[in-house]
């Protein structure tokens, strides 16, 4: 069963209140788990009970997406304000430099985390930030198609498209490797939220001058990449490993650019493994 969803109220001297929402079940070390860009923390839910057998597990909705609302006026989306409310965030939920695992914007956000040191742990999942300039026009623009295509296909006709594998494909297909393995509820809760995620612009919009060329020392760092990743190219993850030179680089056979729904175990495995 899904844990209920609860929310946090981030309070800073220089910023506005920002609200976050967030799962959180089982118990044990914390492990904090970040989706990608137009998702939200119910891309999480296939590997949610293997996790919290062993971990208090915490997924949250990045501000802008899922149930968490945008960012108050003024601020911005940048990669910067959004490490440091998150951070701000695991103070005020009472985790200590947990275990995070991110996919693509969530494991950009998570390489960040632990360059800063604020986490004990890095899983990250066909992360953003390695890319060429080339690469990353291709990946925005399909990421503008999907969000284009989110809006203008009515919510009845998601439904329809739902139901069937061939339906789950043209809706999901981009980002699963086997869209029909999606239940047709998450992915028409999926779309939905793609659709009305306020932080989807200004956060593409921030992410057009990322790099990622920090090293990421004395923390345990695993770059994990799926073979059939149809939005950022695995070769990505070589140059992952070439900035991380301490980072263990795993490939994740069969998987796409969200693979916790295309192998559940085998990504659990993964972020278990980058934690022990």
């Amino acid at each position: 069963m899904a844990a209920s969803v609860s929310f946090a109220r981030i309070t800073s001297a220089d910023r506005p209140p920002c609200t976050l929402a967030y799962e959180r079940k089982g118990a044990g070390e914390p492990l904090v788990l970040l989706h990608g860009i137009g998702h939200h923390l119910q891309a999480w839910r296939p590997v949610c009970d293997i996790l919290a057998a062993s971990h208090e597990v915490i997924a949250m909705d990045l501000p802008g997406f899922g149930a968490s609302p945008g960012l108050p006026g003024g601020c911005s989306y940048d990669i910067p304000t959004v490490v440091s409310l998150l951070a701000e965030a695991f103070t005020e939920l009472g985790i200590e430099r947990p275990h995070v695992a991110g996919n693509s914007l969530g494991g950009l956000l998570a390489l960040e985390l632990g360059r800063r040191n604020a986490v004990r742990s890095v899983t990250a999942l066909s992360p953003g930030g390695f890319w060429t300039p080339a690469e990353r026009r291709y990946a925005f623009g399909v990421l503008r198609g999907m969000y284009a295509g989110a809006q203008a296909l009515p919510e009845p006709v998601v439904e329809s498209l739902a139901r069937s594998a061939l339906g789950r494909a043209s809706l999901t297909g981009t980002i699963y490797a086997h869209p029909g393995r999606r239940s047709a509820d998450a992915v028409v809760a999926e779309t939905r939220a793609l659709r009305t995620a306020p932080g989807f612009a200004p956060t593409l919009e921030a992410g057009r001058a990322v790099q990622f060329t920090a090293d990421v020392p004395d923390i345990p760092v695993t770059i994990a990449w799926g073979s059939r990743d149809r939005l950022l190219l695995r070769r990505q993850g070589v140059r992952a490993k070439q900035t991380i030179p301490g980072a263990r680089l795993v490939r994740l056979p069969g998987c796409g650019h969200v693979p916790m729904n295309d192998d559940p175990a085998l990504v659990a495995r993964v972020i278990l493994d980058t934690m022990g």
